[in-house]
């Protein structure tokens, strides 16, 4: 008996912990792979039980459910320490693990027993069995037919290695990105250099330079440092070092880290994509992507993109030579951020680094939470002593008015390295009853702020505290769902492009008079934000938001295109797509050294492929939704508990669009974006 073979027990390895939260302290490499191969031993053992000839029931269906949460719980918390605390030997053990947990879920998404049984089971049910059931089966089934069930043996077996390849590749893409962001340092001991930037991020370098026995600051280039330096930095020629650093990570342009260079794997990426969905029996990747999204076809998304751009590209032209007025000088890639929030102090008299002695994390944090107790009746509690993975992790427990336990969510909040850079949400368990199971949702909430340095607190910008927002509104997405069947719980089965709807809603609430006394005080002081400056916040929404739907649009409409229009005889036309896009769209033209598509992680890391619209069409939904609110009024509790009902609590039990048709009494409509946005337009609907 080999060392894999020997009986295991949680006390032995924490990941065979099947009850309660992981226990993120004690999970070591060496724990992956023993625990990987242990679980999908007996995993295999029952799906050979399960497959034999038997009348399948509905609890059958359910005993597959109850398998893939049990793989779950080993490989969910094995993928969250790889995002947020990737050590070398960590990685290592997960690169290791990453092809048996893909050859697992191909085994299971073509084997035809299962899938034969979900046919009959199909027969079986009707409406009076309820949508819950009847959604279920649907989804298993066309998952089943997108793993490959129905292809020849010898076309599984290439689609089964395209898989593999594909897991591979697109965890070495996220990787490079992790790599060479961390590779990067600009030390100095001239402070007149760093003359703009705010206190805030000095002080977290010169901590960082003194970590390192250095003398003077040392910037990195995380997300927040990156964000203080192009928006404040006097100096032009740091400026464009960081641009510079920043749209070459991982690159042939950045000699320093060549070795990271995605290029090669955007390529193979795309062409596994593109065979992948030929064998399927489509035309393209594009045409794959939608069978699990509210778009009918790719032409709908491609109207829908430029037909947004039509309406907002007047508006971003207009603002881009208003910025250029004001700066009496052509602009450059790296003057855009620096010019905008001169001009923004200027026209508004309000300046970003005023405002963020008002936005202390924690008092954010408060009122967010007062936020989601006063519209849908909760009650949000920290909970110590629970097992965490850095001693920056927080827990909370979100209950009923009644003190009903709903779930529970860990906050990761500063930005460190060896850390994925931007701001997201996940399950760390999902809500589940079944088989003797009865498990409350848990989430995970991970952003990348600067962390506090010496007594100050952590100080956010306000589009920092709308990115909390909005992954908090993933995180109540999670939460408050009702459904207890894991593949459709939570965010779970939801079309992937309305699966941004509830975060994009509560963003709007970081922009409300009466929610931002809750979220603002100044650190040292405690003293509100002064109505002065809450009346002009306010009146900035949608300062530069043509450029803003610009910027977004452009990043759409390339995801979109290199996934429809990718041509194996000629690969994947990468350079000369952006071009065209940015022809179209863009309306200033980035240097020639810049490579954004190799740090696009959302597309060719994550799970955006030709979906990245989805930001613009789930936040059609999120604006039409926030209408009604204010119509009826914005904690109005009777609208509340109607969007809480029919859009938080149903999961993937319903399609996307009946559930917001349930919500608002008809189909969505771009107008409320359009006037969110300040852009002019007569309504149109996105259907």
């Amino acid at each position: 008996m080999t060392d894999s073979e020997k009986p295991m027990s949680s006390s032995t390895n924490p990941l065979l912990n099947q009850n309660g939260l992981p226990r993120f302290s004690a999970i070591k490499a060496e724990h992956i792979k023993p625990a990987l191969e242990h679980v999908l031993r007996q995993q295999r053992h029952t799906l050979k039980q399960l497959e034999q000839p038997d009348t399948h029931s509905f609890e059958w269906a359910l005993h597959l459910e109850y398998l893939q949460e049990e793989v779950g719980r080993i490989w969910g918390p094995v993928s969250h320490l790889n995002a947020v605390l990737s050590t070398p030997k960590f990685r290592d053990a997960y690169n290791e693990c990453l092809p048996m947990i893909t050859d697992f879920r191909s085994e299971l998404s073509q084997n035809k027993m299962l899938y034969s049984g979900f046919l009959q089971l199909e027969k079986q049910l009707g409406p009076k069995d309820g949508q819950a059931k009847l959604q279920l089966v649907t989804h298993a089934l066309r998952d089943f037919r997108l793993g490959g069930v129905g292809l020849p043996e010898k076309s599984k077996k290439r689609f089964k290695a395209i898989m593999q390849e594909l897991a591979q590749r697109q965890a070495k893409f996220e990787q490079n990105i992790m790599d060479a962001t961390d590779a990067f340092q600009y030390h100095t001991e001239d402070q007149k250099v760093l003359a703009g930037i705010p206190e805030v991020v000095l002080g977290r370098a010169k901590a960082t330079a003194k970590d390192k026995d250095l003398k003077g600051w040392a910037l990195l280039l995380d997300p927040p440092t990156y964000a203080a330096v192009m928006t404040h930095a006097q100096s032009r020629e740091l400026r464009e070092l960081y641009y510079r650093a920043w749209v070459t990570r991982a690159s042939d342009q950045n000699s320093r880290a060549q070795q990271w260079d995605n290029r090669p794997l955007i390529e193979k990426i795309l062409g596994l994509r593109h065979e992948a969905a030929l064998l399927l029996g489509f035309g393209n990747y594009a045409e794959l992507s939608l069978d699990t999204k509210m778009a009918a076809s790719p032409n709908e998304v491609m109207e829908f993109l430029r037909g947004l751009s039509l309406k907002s590209r007047p508006l971003a032209e207009r603002e881009f030579a208003e910025l250029t007025d004001y700066a009496g000088e052509k602009l450059s890639a790296w003057d855009i951020s620096f010019y905008a929030e001169q001009l923004k102090q200027d026209r508004f008299h309000l300046a970003e680094d005023e405002l963020r002695p008002y936005f202390p994390l924690h008092k954010v944090q408060s009122g967010l939470f007062k936020v989601a107790e006063h519209l849908f009746g909760l009650k949000i509690k920290p909970k110590k002593g629970v097992d965490i993975w850095n001693p920056t992790v927080n827990f909370y427990e979100i209950q009923e008015k009644d003190g009903k336990l709903i779930g529970s969510f860990f906050t990761d909040l500063y930005a460190r390295p060896n850390k994925r850079g931007g701001a997201w949400m996940d399950e760390c368990l999902v809500k589940a009853k079944l088989q003797g199971l009865n498990q409350k949702p848990v989430a995970h909430l991970v952003c990348n702020f600067n962390p506090p340095v010496g007594n100050d607190p952590s100080l956010l910008t306000h589009q920092e505290v709308t990115t909390l927002f909005h992954e908090f509104g993933h995180s109540l997405h999670h939460l408050l769902t009702e459904v207890d069947y894991p593949s459709l719980s939570g965010i779970n089965g939801v079309a992937w492009d309305a699966v941004e709807l509830p975060s994009q809603f509560l963003e709007n609430y970081a922009w409300l008079p009466e929610v931002l006394p809750w979220i603002s005080s100044h650190y040292e002081t405690g003293e509100p934000l002064p109505t002065d400056k809450l009346e002009k916040l306010n009146a900035s929404r949608t300062f530069l938001s043509g450029l803003s739907m610009a910027r977004q649009l452009e990043f759409a409409l390339f995801d979109f295109r290199i996934h429809m229009e990718y041509d194996s005889s000629i690969g994947s036309q990468v350079e000369k797509i952006l071009a065209e896009v940015r022809n179209e769209i863009s309306v200033l033209a980035p240097p020639s050294y810049n490579r954004f598509a190799n740090s696009f992680s959302h597309i060719f890391g994550g799970g955006y492929a030709a979906g990245y619209y989805s930001y613009k069409w789930a936040e059609v939904l999120a604006a039409d939704a926030f209408s009604v609110f204010e119509e009826q009024g914005n904690f109005d509790p009777d609208t509340a508990e109607r969007f809480r009902r029919c859009i938080l609590a149903v999961g993937g039990t319903h399609d996307a669009l009946d559930a917001f048709v349930d919500f608002r009494n008809r189909p969505p409509s771009l107008k409320p974006l359009l006037r969110q946005s300040g852009i002019d337009s007569v309504e149109l609907t996105a259907t």
